[in-house]
């Protein structure tokens, strides 16, 4: 793999802009997968694509690595809150209609 291209797993990391303080553990990358049908029971898909920050609290437990639970997605700073919620929220596109925005 050349430097330009990027895995699935890199383009669902964020980095935090003010890293997590757990315990003596500081968390300062999150990585995102598309969550399965089950694990959105109990959220409105327009909730998560409006960035809900109730949806995403709900979400984020079930599909982060390291597992975020619901305080540390309320201790989020602002712009990693929203940067990890539009990741999330881009997982609702298909995948066709990505890549045509994306080399548009």
């Amino acid at each position: 793999m050349n430097e330009n291209q990027t895995t699935a797993s890199d383009e669902n990391t964020v980095k935090l802009d003010q890293p997590l303080k757990r315990g003596e553990q500081f968390i300062e990358t999150v990585t995102l997968r598309k969550p399965r049908s089950g694990e959105l029971r109990g959220i409105k898909l327009t909730e998560l694509l409006n960035l809900d920050v109730v949806a995403l609290q709900m979400l984020m437990p079930r599909i982060t690595t390291p597992t975020l639970t619901t305080q540390d997605v309320a201790a989020l700073d602002p712009a990693d809150l929203t940067e990890l919620g539009v990741r999330v929220a881009s997982f609702f596109v298909r995948k066709s209609i990505r890549e045509e925005y994306q080399t548009a």
